[in-house]
């Protein structure tokens, strides 16, 4: 613990709180007897923290911006894959407390859960720390220029994004199809739709064959945050 209190630049006054955000609910229910609490409520809680902590970075930094672009470049920096990409800078995965399942399953690479554990960490500092303490670690590990940089280019780049996506999981092969014209020979529509191991995943029309994928690839993203 003192290790990962290194890389996050606090020490826990109560390190309850740390072990408890690091807890994964599949130990927890391994572990009854021992009446542990898994991150779960942190994460509800971290996920509050962040979204206020980063409204009033973008708030601060963007006088300019009308509130769609704010909340679009909120949710692009607070989104599944940033939070990972925190965890992993941060090691987090090998502090994790998982159960048998989870850890033969490969839980300590696993998307979902860093990016959750990454939030009860933040709930955790909040709880010892308050506010400022909890603001202090996001900006040094989420915000800053370059990520936000980043998270705007890959908002724009969808078909990067889906690759990102699905390359998580080895072995997937993405393929995009011209599946329809339409329209003047001065104003074409195109149609394309993009699949993953042949299944079709999305579909998405443009006035190029790039916008046609781009599209695709929205509707294919889409499809897949809501699953």
């Amino acid at each position: 613990m003192q290790k990962l209190e290194k890389k996050l630049n606090y020490a826990f006054r109560d390190p309850a709180l740390l072990s408890e955000a690091l807890t994964h609910s599949s130990y927890a229910n391994e572990h009854r007897g021992d009446h542990l609490n898994s991150n779960e409520r942190l994460e509800f809680l971290g996920d509050s923290v962040l979204g206020f902590v980063t409204a009033e970075f973008l708030f601060a930094n963007h006088p300019d911006a009308p509130e769609g672009d704010l909340t679009r470049t909120r949710a692009a920096l607070v989104c599944e894959q940033s939070l990972y990409e925190v965890a992993r800078k941060l090691d987090l995965g090998q502090y994790l407390k998982l159960g048998r399942g989870e850890e033969a399953g490969g839980g300590r690479e696993r998307v979902s859960i860093l990016a959750d554990a990454t939030e009860a960490v933040f709930a955790a500092v909040y709880l010892d720390g308050g506010i400022a303490a909890a603001s202090a670690l996001i900006h040094r590990v989420l915000l800053d220029a370059e990520r936000e940089e980043a998270v705007e280019v890959r908002r724009r780049d969808c078909k990067t994004a889906l690759q990102e996506l699905i390359q998580r999981t080895p072995n997937h092969t993405i393929t995009y199809q011209l599946v329809e014209e339409s329209g003047p020979d001065h104003c074409r529509v195109f149609a394309v739709e993009v699949s993953v191991d042949e299944k079709v995943i999305g579909r998405g029309e443009g006035r190029s064959k790039k916008g046609a994928e781009q599209a695709a690839a929205k509707a294919a993203l889409e499809l897949l945050d809501g699953k």
